[in-house]
């Protein structure tokens, strides 16, 4: 196996491209060897707690509704090419995601990860849930596997706050500053929602990596 960590935050929309098209390369390469950990990244890690009016935010930040529509449109435009359900206007907030990112670390240790990271996205960028809401994300863990009563528990406490802002600093001094950043083996980068046709060379190449480690003769 190869370990693939992933750098994110459900509410970068490059993110979400870029787990769609992993995942069309993965089912297109069943025998890929890759073994997923996703880490916490914010975009925002000062937000309020309560979040803030997405579209207003936003066009404060980019210049102006008009400049915001083109930006928008154009994820439209991406995600229809790739196949990806998403429409950016239609998550109305802008939410802090560190509990969010409690949840995925959660599920993570229940080996339920990848789950956990799929039902946040699709909550955020399909359903325009608040995903920065306690009793949204309480639902979202019950429907990934987690037991609701010790969700509940742990979200209403500071449970793992401290660690998974450790982690993310630890991130950011090992260079990772955007999102999403794929880390491949500890060892190869690549940043950005990379089409699937780069993760399926990917994949060939380190399968043309392990056939000549096995054909190599012993020292």
């Amino acid at each position: 196996m190869v370990k693939l960590d992933i750098f994110s935050d459900p509410v970068c929309p490059w993110c979400y491209l870029g787990k769609a098209n992993l995942e069309r390369a993965l089912e297109a390469h069943p025998d890929h060897p890759f073994e997923i950990e996703w880490h916490p990244f914010q975009l925002n890690p000062d937000m309020v707690a309560q979040g803030v009016p997405k579209h207003d935010y936003l066009a404060a930040r980019f210049g102006g509704s008009e400049k915001l529509a083109a930006i928008h449109q154009r994820f439209k435009d991406m995600a229809a090419e790739a196949g990806v359900v998403m429409d950016p206007d239609v998550p109305q907030r802008i939410p802090n995601t560190l509990n969010a990112h409690r949840m995925i670390h959660w599920a993570g240790l229940e080996g339920r990860q990848a789950a956990m990271v799929s039902a946040i996205m699709r909550a955020y960028w399909v359903e325009g849930r608040d995903i920065g809401d306690l009793a949204v994300l309480a639902d979202l863990g019950e429907k990934a596997g987690l037991e609701p009563a010790v969700v509940q528990r742990l979200l209403a406490s500071d449970a793992d706050i401290d660690l998974l802002q450790q982690r993310e600093g630890h991130s950011r001094t090992r260079g990772v500053n955007a999102v999403p950043t794929f880390l491949i083996a500890g060892q190869y980068v690549l940043s950005g929602a990379q089409p699937p046709d780069m993760w399926g060379k990917v994949i060939d190449e380190l399968a043309r990596m392990a056939q000549d480690t096995a054909g190599a003769p012993d020292a």
